[in-house]
């Protein structure tokens, strides 16, 4: 473990979080959705970034984080999107 990131008090928050991101139907939260998930991946990212036991979450934290930032690119691309 890195000393320079303390653990979080729970290593699964990033899965709620990015779960409330999925089941979101309210477009007003979903970009705070987003952002917090993200973030909290890569904090988890961070975190586990030295345990080589730890592969198969690094790779659902990349999985996520790819999802994540899609979810983003598409809100931004349907805002700038004029209807004909």
């Amino acid at each position: 473990m890195n000393p320079a990131f303390p653990p979080c008090l729970n290593p699964t928050e990033w899965t709620t979080l990015y779960r409330a991101v999925i089941h979101e139907t309210n477009q007003s939260l979903l970009s705070q959705r987003v952002s917090e998930a993200e973030d909290a991946v890569i904090e988890r990212g961070r975190e586990i970034s030295y345990d080589h036991r730890a592969a198969d979450e690094k790779d659902a934290l990349e999985d996520a984080l790819y999802v994540l930032r899609a979810y983003r690119s598409a809100r931004q691309h349907a805002r700038t999107c004029i209807p004909l």
